[in-house]
């Protein structure tokens, strides 16, 4: 868990930890904040620098906040290695008396990670906010997408422990850029209805 002492990375794996099914690495750049973090979610918790972290891990999650995403993924790119990686950050823009807005690259952070490292990278969790991840699983679906089926199976496998709806495969990582711009659209929703908005997707029996 790469930004595991922030706010979105923190939850993601109090969650996880709460689920009981994943042993959980939490990596920051500073590793004594990392063993901090780690000692005070308990469990099967353990810190290291993100390096370290990223090498360790069957699933690594880029859970850094967007302006720092690709700086961390060219840092880790060669302990990564093949393994695959999830990247939950959007970056979007904030305009005073307009509101949040999706970013304006015509490309991803997802697939701006994509190109840096040669581990294969799925995108998800865009939908879901830090707040929402409390004590239960929050009543919503999970959104993921991804081109390497293996790394997307992964991502939905972790993706379905986090919420009480379901973990839907959402395509190719080109729709990336379609999730991280709903995070705008959420954020919106939270603002404008003192909420903590989440997605569910009518229609769909199954992934």
């Amino acid at each position: 868990m790469l930004g595991g002492t922030g706010s979105f990375g923190r939850a993601l794996a109090a969650r996880l930890v709460a689920d009981g099914a994943h042993e959980v690495v939490i990596g920051s750049r500073d590793e004594a904040r990392a063993g901090e973090t780690a000692a005070e979610l308990g469990g099967a918790v353990s810190g290291a620098e993100n390096s370290d972290a990223a090498s360790r891990a069957d699933l690594v999650v880029l859970a850094v906040k967007a302006d720092g995403a690709l700086d961390t993924a060219r840092a880790v790119a060669d302990a990564l290695g093949t393994t695959p990686l999830l990247s939950v950050a959007s970056a979007i823009e904030f305009r005073k008396g307009v509101g949040a807005l999706p970013d304006p690259d015509s490309q991803s952070l997802a697939e701006r990670i994509q190109a840096i490292v040669g581990a294969p990278v799925v995108a998800g969790l865009h939908s879901i906010a830090a707040a929402s991840l409390g004590a239960a699983p929050p009543d919503e679906d999970a959104l993921v997408c991804g081109d390497d089926p293996a790394a997307k199976e992964l991502a939905l496998g972790l993706a379905a422990r986090l919420v009480a709806g379901r973990a839907l495969d959402a395509g190719p990582l080109r729709c990336a850029r379609a999730l991280e711009g709903l995070t705008a659209v959420i954020v919106n929703l939270n603002r404008r209805y003192k909420a903590h908005a989440g997605i569910r997707v009518t229609g769909v029996e199954s992934r």
